[in-house]
């Protein structure tokens, strides 16, 4: 899809707000910068925010508000209390709003299960799989392993009877046995699972990416995953195929939307109340031709202001630049819609670019696996029953809405 005119009224559906940069455990792959700064977003800079989108008329029917790029919990429940009823305040009659975290689920407590229950927040929890896998990556600020204060957290949440996803981060070593991660959530209860793959992001470069057919490994993976999780059964969704299904399957001439190519339509604010938009990973970041890529602060600025910036001018641009080849070039552009910009920007240079290794990954192996499954079940071979093909039900802890990272 190409991006709208700059008269047509932007649509606001996802807002990823950053309670604050601070993270208590030190991933050895994550893009964020300033995991240091323990920083607060204050409560007048949320409901400058809310009342700024709200007001402007431009709020989709149903808005996301992912609370993101930092670890969410680190912030007291007091806070979220605080900012859910300012919101609930502003909130108009004809918009409905759903808050979301993505944790690491170590600090989370019967306190914040009640939070949680109250306003119905999806909640995700990063964990990447048994042990050994996990504490490749995942370790504490002074280098212990987050594995069992981490399982702890989902394991209260099943007792809770509170629905969640996880999202795991694979490594070169967790490709390799799809097996050992599906038994691994099957003995935990884990229902709803997310696949991230290691990606060059701001200053991480992918040790994945830079491995030997990366490519091929993933297809090998993600086949063997979902075809063992569907005859064994445990696990309800898969992001990376049901997520997938209706944007492959989908009615008459309708087109994907790709709200990251779309000024506005994912609205990323940090803790201070400066506003990016796009990919939400390159609020934070810096570069020659963009600067910080902020277009406006929250508080002092308006989003029409904010509209006129020339950031958001040059980025609109090049951005649908890259779309406009995406669309001419490349044969999976029905289903992605043009690509996630800060991939671009990280791997080939330039938002006006085409093909990145993220989307060969992310975009291409499971469509390529889709299509597979679906002619095998027209060819009426067994390989993968029917049912594999139908979207799975998913409860008020959906992973549709979960952060790419």
């Amino acid at each position: 899809m190409g991006l709208r005119e700059p008269a047509v009224t932007p649509r606001i559906s996802v807002v990823v707000a950053q309670p604050t940069p601070f993270c208590n455990i030190a991933c050895s792959y994550c893009y964020l910068p300033g995991r240091s700064d323990r920083s607060v977003m204050s409560p007048d800079t949320v409901r400058a925010l809310f009342a700024r989108v709200f007001a402007s008329g431009w709020c989709a029917p149903e808005l996301t508000i992912i609370w993101h790029a930092g670890e969410p919990l680190v912030v007291p429940v007091e806070f979220y209390e605080q900012a859910f009823a300012t919101i609930e305040a502003l909130r108009p009659a004809d918009v409905t709003v759903r808050h979301s975290f993505q944790t690491n689920g170590m600090l989370l407590s019967e306190r914040w299960c009640s939070l949680l229950r109250q306003w119905q927040v999806g909640i995700g929890v990063s964990i990447d799989g048994p042990r050994r896998f996990n504490d490749e990556h995942r370790l504490t600020r002074d280098g212990r392993s987050t594995f069992d204060r981490t399982l702890a957290g989902i394991r209260l949440l099943k007792a809770q009877g509170i629905p969640f996803h996880v999202i795991t981060v694979l490594s070169e070593h967790s490709l390799l046995e799809p097996e050992v991660l599906l038994g691994f959530y099957r003995a935990e209860g884990i229902e709803d699972v997310c696949f991230n793959v290691e990606e060059s992001e701001g200053a991480h470069v992918s040790g994945l990416f830079a491995s030997a057919d990366p490519q091929g490994r993933y297809r090998q993976f993600l086949r063997s995953f979902w075809r063992l999780a569907r005859r064994e059964g445990g696990i309800r969704f898969i992001r990376e195929i049901d997520s997938l299904l209706p944007r492959i399957f989908r009615p008459g001439e309708d087109e994907v939307q790709n709200i990251q190519v779309e000024p506005f339509a994912m609205l990323n604010v940090d803790c201070h109340g400066n506003v990016a938009t796009f990919s939400p990973e390159l609020l934070g970041l810096k570069n020659d031709a963009y600067g910080d890529f902020l277009i406006g602060n929250i508080v002092r600025d308006s989003l029409e202001e904010m509209r006129a910036s020339p950031v958001l001018a040059a980025m609109t641009r090049d951005i649908a630049a890259g779309v406009e080849r995406c669309r001419a070039e490349c044969g999976y552009f029905s289903v992605c819609g043009g690509g996630a910009p800060v991939n671009k920007l990280t791997e080939n240079g330039t938002f006006g670019s085409t093909r990145t290794a993220f989307c060969a990954l992310t975009q291409m192996v499971p469509t390529d696996l889709v299509l597979e499954a679906f002619e095998q079940v027209q060819r009426g071979l067994e390989a993968v029953p029917p049912e594999a093909l139908a979207p799975a039900p998913m409860a008020a802890g959906s992973a549709r809405a979960a952060p790419a990272t």
